[in-house]
């Protein structure tokens, strides 16, 4: 218990924990070095140490306003034409989550943007060692370090069937995604991105017979994440047409995909928010032999096209373009004026962690990666090629380690990563989004029971009194 009580006495007299309730009596006290302890202890401390830290953050933010929220309701007014002229950028923090996402808030604040998603995606939670309760709880103690407020949306990405495991054993590769979509629901995800497009067979003689596997999958999994909604949340789901890297989507392609999942979800059951396509890009880009990365052609068009389908016929927020953080600096602001609704960024923050850790730790971690990813290796690839494309594995192992580079990597760090989220908000337009999400968008209240306090009644015999 002692551990415990130091966890709830970090803040002193300006938070009080008190029979399962926290009250914060200073809200700017959030913002101290005290929060760093905390979120240390909800990622790195013993498990009764992590079960409490995280419970006290998740409700030190339901005390002052930083919650999990859905951006359904902002994506369906986007559908229906109230709201327009920007991308919402969604991140997927990967490697040292605490201080990327702090950057992340701060620039929000800066420019009072409110219209972004943080995400992880399955692939990720496994080899960045980031279980969704860790996950939501590293960002929402970003956001109150830096003095956000406001909806937090975080967002499960590919939630992804593997076709490859979907053959051997359909039922229980969809079980597995809903199991992860029951874990992270219960964490705070309130958006989330199912991704069946794995299953699209193009050998197929129809469209419909290409696509039947992706939509009436992905409409199984939608329903069980709609069975799992707190109450006051609709969650924000997104479906996919075609596996980024392969060939560009097409309306024919989203229309047959919208109107058989349609078919295939009961009435009265809410059905997605926005689409995912395919128009050029690829997840991580294409790493020459070199280590650069190749040009990409991007179909603007295209996007351009699925999006306005999207809303003028179904009723989304339009279409999602992936793979995008490696794009040129100058594609960024085609994006709000082809009004594409939703962005995701990633790989290009993890190579600025890269280039910036110290020299001994990557040589560390490629030191592990030849042997620990050694079957990775294609017999054509340069040791650029192979490290590139493997050493996002290595960010669990060496989590700890990156979290505690020295104070001059974090601080040259913060600042190339606030000097890229900065551009990247202002060329999305979210700036001043901060607004039309207080507008659509309502995060309610919701608590959770105090760990330590069922601890000790589960542990207590039958006729003890528990009361002061």
């Amino acid at each position: 218990m002692d551990k415990i009580e130091t966890l709830n006495g970090l803040f002193g007299a300006d938070v009080s924990v008190r029979d399962g309730r926290v009250t914060v009596n200073r809200d700017a006290s959030l913002s101290s070095a005290a929060m760093d302890q905390l979120v240390r202890a909800a990622v790195f401390g013993d498990a009764d140490e992590k079960e409490h830290a995280r419970w006290l953050i998740w409700e030190l933010g339901q005390a002052v306003g930083v919650r999990p929220a859905s951006i359904q309701d902002l994506y369906m007014a986007r559908g229906r034409g109230e709201t327009h002229g920007y991308t919402v950028p969604a991140i997927n923090v990967r490697g040292m989550a605490y201080d990327t996402a702090r950057s992340i808030f701060r620039t929000a604040n800066t420019l009072h943007a409110g219209a972004f998603i943080l995400e992880i995606a399955r692939s990720e939670i496994a080899y960045t060692d980031q279980r969704p309760a860790e996950y939501v709880a590293v960002v929402l103690a970003a956001a109150m370090r830096e003095g956000f407020r406001g909806p937090v949306f975080i967002q499960g990405d590919h939630f992804q069937v593997s076709a490859k495991k979907y053959a051997v054993d359909p039922a229980t590769e969809v079980d597995a995604v809903k199991s992860l979509a029951r874990e992270a629901i219960a964490a705070g995800f309130y958006n989330i991105d199912v991704d069946t497009s794995t299953l699209v067979d193009i050998s197929k003689s129809t469209l419909d017979e290409q696509q039947r596997l992706n939509y009436e999958v992905g409409a199984e999994i939608l329903q069980t994440i709609r069975a799992l909604e707190p109450e006051g949340v609709t969650i924000s789901i997104g479906g996919e047409i075609g596996e980024v890297g392969t060939h560009n989507s097409t309306v024919d392609e989203l229309r047959t995909y919208m109107d058989g999942l349609i078919r295939s979800v009961p009435k009265g059951v809410a059905g997605l928010s926005k689409i995912s396509v395919q128009s050029g890009t690829s997840h991580g880009g294409v790493v020459l032999a070199d280590g650069s990365i190749a040009d990409v052609k991007l179909d603007l068009d295209t996007l351009e096209r699925l999006s306005k389908v999207a809303r003028d016929e179904y009723g989304l927020s339009g279409a999602v373009q992936h793979g995008a953080s490696t794009l040129p600096d100058s594609a960024f602001h085609n994006f709000p004026k082809r009004e594409t609704a939703e962005i995701h960024l990633a790989t290009n923050f993890q190579n600025m962690l890269f280039d910036h850790m110290p020299a001994e730790l990557r040589q560390s971690i490629y030191a592990w990666l030849a042997e620990n990813a050694k079957d990775e290796r294609k017999p054509s690839d340069t040791d650029e090629q192979f490290f590139y494309k493997t050493r996002k594995k290595a960010l669990g192992p060496f989590k700890r380690q990156i979290w505690d580079v020295p104070g001059e990597i974090k601080a040259a760090l913060a600042k190339v990563y606030d000097d890229k989220f900065t551009f990247l908000f202002n060329q999305l337009a979210i700036g001043g989004t901060a607004d039309v999400v207080a507008k659509f968008v309502a995060a309610p209240v919701i608590h959770r029971a105090d760990p330590t306090v069922a601890a000790a009644v589960a542990a207590a015999p039958d006729d003890a009194d528990l009361s002061d």
